[in-house]
């Protein structure tokens, strides 16, 4: 009796291992055999698809996929997952220098959106904007793509072009740009002296917070000062941002050291102080820097780290700014490089003004609003064709845009080639000596792109700097 119950307690000790091992053998095997997290229910779906898709598929694909898709989540347009080639790509943006078009893309929902061109760069030359959507690169559509996927598209061989399609909200239009591709030297401040009158004024344009951007602008800031400037414009339009060290450099220089700037505040709410510091650099240049009166021009093209300066300098009262509302971006992002040789871009703190501002969405108000000459702010675009009364097209509507802007009696710029629009070609072609006609063609469409190109490298033409040098000059007035 005692042997009899000794062997049923061996046998039911055997059927609970046994019964173990199956439900271990279960997860594992039952669902694919292979474990590639912690979380069961990814590891059912990597199973399920490894097992059963009917396309094909390898585990570095999959669990990029899966990353990008974690990352994709977030719902934030600047949190993103980067393979190894697109991390490479990713990274020469800010580097010395770079092969490409020059432009700076976000994604927000689902959406390809220019924040901004480089400014000199090809993109901006062919008349790309802040907002535009990039709807196809060549052939290919975009719906499904990746930014990653988007940036390789557009990068390539200097010297060959790659056609954009692009959605502008602000014209509810579809447009067409060819772009040809560059060896972009990432030199990011420029600089010169403006002569007003008596006056000598320094005017430093900074096109992007990039890596030696700090440097850059000690240099050139130093060879104004040696030219005796009394003030300084200082040219954030079109800026998408770039390293927070960099701009913490350029503040650091015109306002006095343990200065807040900007406040970081991360997830749970914790705010930290983000101050100036003394730069290694003479005294008399940080003493002649600190007393320049200052003018800033923005645009709506100016994000990220240029509207952390902007920010500071009108917090602080150093500064007034001239120009548009400003982008609106006010995260900071921090990159991790993973296992798989990719990077992960997460977006881990806002950034706020010294008056503790989330200017998220919102942007930087100008001081003073300026806005451009519309046929300043006209995109140049490839036109070609030939049209005539009765035509409704997008080429139309762009030249009648650029008639209006000229002086032209324009009644309506939609596309529509109405008789007006006729009457003003006719005036137009006699004007600049082309054929006679009442029609668009492709020697008139030449003509139309050399006076926008020539209106648009004329500096009298740019409101915003004439507002900002006339803001100037009252300072030193001491009228502002």
């Amino acid at each position: 009796m005692r042997k009899s119950r000794f062997f049923l307690l061996i046998g039911a000790v055997c059927i609970i291992i046994a019964g173990f091992i199956f439900w271990q053998n279960s997860k594992q095997i039952g669902v694919g055999g292979k474990d590639v997290s912690d979380v069961a229910v990814i590891d059912q779906a990597y199973s399920l698809i490894t097992e059963n898709s009917v396309y094909g598929t390898n585990e570095a694909a999959l669990i990029e996929g899966a990353i990008r898709g974690m990352a994709g989540a977030i719902k934030d347009p600047y949190s993103t997952y980067y393979t190894e080639k697109e991390a490479a790509l990713h990274r020469q943006s800010l580097a010395g220098q770079r092969v490409g078009i020059g432009i700076e893309i976000t994604e927000k929902n689902g959406k390809f959106i220019v924040v901004a061109p480089v400014k000199s760069s090809p993109a901006e030359k062919a008349g790309i904007r802040p907002y535009d959507e990039i709807v196809q690169v060549d052939e290919q559509r975009l719906e499904g793509k990746t930014i990653g996927e988007l940036m390789q598209l557009i990068q390539g061989e200097a010297g060959k072009k790659v056609n954009l399609v692009l959605y502008r909200p602000s014209t509810e239009r579809h447009i067409k740009v060819s772009v040809e591709r560059a060896e972009i030297n990432n030199d990011t401040v420029a600089s010169k002296v403006l002569k007003v009158d008596e006056s000598d004024i320094g005017y430093v344009s900074i096109s992007m917070f990039g890596e030696k951007t700090a440097e850059e602008w000690v240099e050139k800031t130093t060879k104004l000062i040696s030219e005796d400037v009394e003030g300084l414009i200082v040219d954030l339009r079109d800026n998408p941002g770039g390293y927070l060290h960099s701009v913490a450099a350029v503040v650091s220089s015109i306002e006095k050291d343990n200065t807040v700037f900007a406040y970081m505040q991360n997830g749970s709410g914790a705010m930290e102080p983000l101050k100036t510091s003394k730069l290694e650099v003479d005294d008399f240049y940080l003493d002649k820097m600190k007393k320049l009166p200052i003018v800033v021009l923005q645009n709506e093209g100016s994000a990220s780290a240029s509207e952390v300066m902007a920010g500071a300098v009108q917090s602080w009262e150093r500064a007034l700014i001239v120009g548009s509302k400003s982008f609106g971006k006010g995260t900071v992002q921090e990159t991790w490089g993973l296992e798989n040789g990719g990077e992960l871009k997460l977006s881990t703190n806002k950034w706020l003004t010294p008056e503790r501002q989330w200017i998220h969405g919102k942007g930087i108000q100008a001081d003073i609003e300026a806005e451009q000459h519309p046929l300043f702010s006209l995109e140049i675009i490839p036109l070609t064709g030939e049209y005539a009364e009765g035509d409704f097209k997008e080429e139309v509507a762009y030249t009648q845009k650029v008639l209006s802007g000229l002086g032209y009696n324009i009644t309506r710029t939609d596309g529509f080639y109405d008789e007006d629009t006729a009457e003003a070609v006719v005036l137009y072609r006699e004007k600049n000596e082309l054929k006679k006609g009442r029609h668009m063609d492709e020697e008139f469409f030449a003509s139309i792109r050399e006076q926008v190109i020539s209106y648009k490298e004329n500096a009298e033409n740019d409101e915003q700097l004439n507002m900002g040098i006339s803001v100037m000059m009252n300072r030193l007035k001491g009228d502002i």
